[in-house]
């Protein structure tokens, strides 16, 4: 009996690219966080999905509870990306649907540290706020998007009749 030693391919090495990561995240710091932010807070809840304070408490527990969120030095003593980059990078994969490169350009970090951001950012949501949020909803609940659901009908058919006339 013969026995054929089976290779295996050879990884490929990745390619270092070097992003300057520290540009994308004062860049974003101006853009949204500073005393003066270039974009107004409307902007900010069109881009984001959420709130300004909202994403900043996430922010802070994901930073504070979540090791992957905590910024590090790396061998070199650089900054390693911000808990805003990161969470940044998730929600903008989460809420538009992009792929996960498509945040390089802006935010400066890779696909494959997107994709990681995603993951690390839905377990960490899960963790730290499933027991308050992610459950059936309560009859108080229901009531409450019911009403608003009526609310939204009716701004619509006053819209639609003041359009018609």
């Amino acid at each position: 009996m013969v026995i054929k030693k089976i290779q295996g391919k050879k990884r490929k090495k990745r390619v270092y690219i070097e992003r300057n990561r520290e540009e994308g995240n004062v860049r974003l710091w101006n853009d949204y966080f500073s005393e003066t932010p270039t974009y107004p807070q409307n902007l900010f809840r069109r881009r984001f999905r959420m709130n300004k304070p909202l994403f900043t408490r996430i922010v802070d527990r994901l930073s504070n509870e979540v090791e992957f969120f905590r910024q590090k030095n790396d061998a070199l003593r650089r900054s390693s990306l911000s808990p805003l980059q990161k969470c940044t990078a998730a929600i903008r994969v989460l809420a538009y649907g992009t792929a996960a490169d498509a945040v390089d350009e802006y935010l400066r970090l890779g696909e494959t540290t997107t994709r990681s951001c995603v993951e690390h950012f839905v377990e960490g949501i899960i963790y730290l706020f499933g027991d308050g949020y992610l459950r059936r909803p309560t009859p108080a609940d229901l009531q409450r998007l019911l009403q608003v659901v009526r609310m939204d009908i009716q701004e619509l058919m006053s819209n639609l009749i003041r359009v018609s006339t």
